[in-house]
């Protein structure tokens, strides 16, 4: 009889056993209450408890979380812009307690300080500084999640501004606008390098001119050396100047004939081509330098006459 009596007392006990023994995970803690009052947290390991008095009222994450907000402002230019503002925060180990019975809902707590922060920060900023003073958003969230959910039991990790789209035309326009700063950059820039090639250009027709000149007055000297030196040799051989410079203007003539002649398709006419060619222009040379050459004397004597009236 004793041996029937004992069975259901283990049974018994052994169930009462099982049910008072749990265990918690790590980076997790449980919130035991008994007849329903709080009573303690329970961290991670191998935890006991009364059976039916005590019971597990709820766990809680200790890891970070994160939380994305999408909020949506206008800017001080008038430009409506969404935000997207990624939350990072966790339980503080120490306010479990406050953590779980403070807040039932504590994604709709901080998504509500977000929408406030968000919309009297951005509102005091032009479209171009919102995505340049990004991270002055972030840190307002921050401070202000932060003083709000210590007394909630949740520590603000970081708050990030992941993302800044404005309206489709809005971006559009910047597109354009983008797109003809550019334009405009390289317009500048091939007219500063046509305005080079132009100047390197005259640049070098100038030099190549002075250099031609210099060539040709170079050849003209030459001949003009190459002259005196023939007339110095005919007069050695008793041709007197003005023979001399005949004979010279005929055998240039004929040689420029022949240089014609032996040309391969050659459109060059010489005028006059006649036998006495060559002779008439140099009577009209020596006309032409002795008229000069009266002409000088005149004017010479006329200055002289003129100094000697005064």
């Amino acid at each position: 009889m004793g041996q029937f009596i004992l069975i259901p007392i283990l049974f018994f006990g052994l169930i009462i056993l099982i049910t008072g023994i749990f265990t918690v995970k790590q980076q997790t803690a449980a919130i035991v209450e008994r007849f329903g009052k709080f009573l303690s947290v329970r961290q991670s390991g191998l935890q006991f408890k009364i059976p039916i008095v005590d019971k597990i009222s709820g766990r809680l994450s200790l890891k970070i979380q994160q939380l994305d907000v999408i909020v949506e402002t206008k800017t001080k230019d008038d430009v409506f812009v969404r935000l997207k503002v990624s939350v990072q925060y966790k339980v503080i180990k120490a306010k479990v307690a406050d953590a779980y019975y403070k807040l039932d809902y504590p994604h709709d707590q901080i998504t509500s300080y977000v929408f406030d922060v968000v919309r009297a920060e951005v509102p005091k900023m032009i479209l171009d500084d919102v995505f340049l003073r990004k991270d002055d958003v972030a840190i307002a969230v921050k401070s202000e999640l932060n003083e709000a959910m210590q007394d909630y039991g949740y520590d603000i990790i970081k708050t990030l501004v992941t993302d800044i789209d404005p309206d489709a035309q809005v971006k559009e326009a910047m597109n354009r606008i983008n797109a003809a700063d550019r334009e405009k950059t390289a317009a500048q820039y091939e007219g500063d390098a046509q305005r080079i090639l132009i100047v390197e250009k005259a640049k070098a027709e100038a030099e190549s001119k002075r250099l031609q000149g210099q060539g040709i007055a170079d050849q003209r000297r030459e001949i003009a050396r190459g002259l005196e030196e023939s007339v110095e040799v005919l007069n050695k051989v008793g041709i007197n100047s003005q023979e001399a410079s005949a004979l010279i203007v005929v055998t240039q003539h004929y040689d420029t004939l022949q240089a014609i002649g032996s040309a391969t398709n050659s459109n060059l006419i010489l005028l006059p081509n006649t036998p006495q060619a060559g002779s008439n222009m140099l009577n009209d040379m020596v006309a032409s330098f002795a008229a000069s050459n009266e002409i000088g004397e005149a004017m010479k004597e006329a200055k002289l006459n003129k100094k000697d009236g005064k």
